[in-house]
């Protein structure tokens, strides 16, 4: 028997219906989350094709590793998002400009698993041969993405066409070839049956689009009317990093609500004395923003927080009762989009803090909660009447315990089970 079968609430995502998340223990319903997203939204599906979901419905994302779904899914909460392209998947509408091209619709199976990926070939002009949307303003950080999948040309860019700097993609071996002077963050994903998610940043309000490259990885070349690459899913969205697939094809733009989960438990599933809260969670990006996961009475006056803080990779642990610190930890990780176990236990004058298996703070000073009942867990700073600081990202798993585990007991909770379980988690490629 597994030590987490004697949590008191235990998260493993697997089961959900709509506003709802299913938390294992305790049976009786009052560990699950209450959930909502105001809009419909993607997913990576168990069959490693990206599904939609529809208003309200958890999702429960897929690992793909080397293109293959290797793992249990996350629970994935993201904040709002907008694909400000027009027609993503229809490349033949006229909302797309294309120059030196031409577009033949319907092609391959796609990123979704339907016949709707397009092909974009070149022409027998000199110049550059390319496509861009609607023209839109920039206003500080945006980030371009697509899919795309090698046919007679195994290269491809994504292009700021108002000073041609181009970030190039090598589609047959899924690496960045290099990337043009103002972009950032460049990143292929590999998709499987041979799609890669192509994603780059950029700082400035310039015209954007996505190009052939010719054998020689020219961005301006003389084409020959024959060759082509397929091209699926394209997205454009202002913000610090690239977001989950939006679909917008009705010629407006299309906005992914943010989502919130919170809500369970309540005064009999917690020890007011003595406890232990475990996260296994990563974020989406090192963005450096406030995102919490707390066990808190409703407030942020008496509150247990684990939360990435405004400083990049950095991991903060603290315990407050009546407004007063008890115990307080930050601690830098290596990566923060990568999963973490971390746990907080708290007794009085006995707090620790251990992440993936190694105990990194103790404290033993401090009183816990006791006429300050805890009553709420969250993906957020646990204030109810006014939540804020959401945490956007995945979560594996959430271990509850109402009483201090032994310091072997924290460790395993906390410990890699296996070398693949590690590998898994950290959605490493074993060879």
């Amino acid at each position: 028997m597994s030590l987490a079968d004697e949590s008191s609430l235990l998260f493993i995502p697997t089961g959900y219906r709509e506003s709802k998340i299913y938390s294992v223990f305790p049976t009786t319903g009052v560990g699950d989350f209450t959930f909502n997203r105001n809009s419909s939204a993607t997913r990576i599906a168990k069959n490693g094709l990206i599904t939609s979901v529809t208003t309200d419905i958890p999702r429960l994302d897929y690992p793909l590793i080397d293109g293959v779904v290797n793992g249990c899914p996350s629970f994935l909460l993201e904040g709002e998002a907008t694909n400000e392209w027009l027609y993503s998947e229809d490349f033949s509408n006229a909302g797309w400009t294309k120059t030196n091209v031409t577009i033949t619709s319907n092609q391959v199976i796609s990123p979704d698993g339907t016949l709707n990926a397009s092909k974009i070939t070149d022409d027998a002009t000199s110049g550059e041969h390319r496509i861009r949307g609607n023209t839109v303003f920039i206003s500080s950080v945006a980030n371009f993405s697509i899919f795309a999948k090698a046919a007679e040309y195994s290269t491809f860019a994504i292009a700021n066409l108002s000073d041609l700097f181009i970030t190039k993609f090598d589609l047959s071996n899924g690496t960045i070839i290099s990337t043009g002077s103002g972009w950032s963050d460049a990143k292929i994903e590999d998709y499987g049956n041979g799609w890669y998610k192509l994603s780059v940043k950029i700082s400035a309000n310039k015209t954007c689009g996505y190009g052939l490259l010719n054998d020689n990885g020219d961005f301006v070349f003389s084409g020959d009317g024959t060759k082509g690459v397929y091209i699926w899913g394209a997205q454009f969205e202002q913000g610090s990093f690239p977001t989950s697939y939006i679909k917008s094809n009705s010629g407006s733009t299309t906005t992914r609500a943010a989502e919130t989960a919170n809500g369970a438990g309540d005064a009999t599933t917690f020890n007011d004395s003595e406890g232990v809260l475990m996260v296994e969670v990563s974020a989406l990006a090192n963005i450096g923003s406030f995102e919490n996961i707390s066990l808190s009475n409703g407030s942020s006056a008496s509150r247990l927080i684990i939360f990435y803080r405004n400083t990049l990779n950095v991991i903060e642990f603290r315990v407050t009762v009546n407004n007063v610190i008890q115990m307080q930890l930050q601690y830098t990780i290596e990566d923060a989009k990568s999963f973490n176990k971390m746990l907080i236990k708290y007794k009085q004058n006995d707090f620790s803090v251990w992440i993936n298996g190694f105990e990194l703070h103790t404290d033993n000073s401090g009183i816990t909660f006791g006429s300050y009942p805890l009553t709420n867990l969250s993906f957020d700073n646990g204030q109810v009447s006014a939540p804020s600081s959401p945490f956007y990202g995945k979560t594996k798993q959430i271990q509850y315990y109402n009483s201090a585990l032994t310091d072997l007991e924290l460790e395993e909770i906390s410990s890699w089970t296996s070398f693949t379980d590690l590998a898994n988690g950290q959605q490493y490629s074993i060879k």
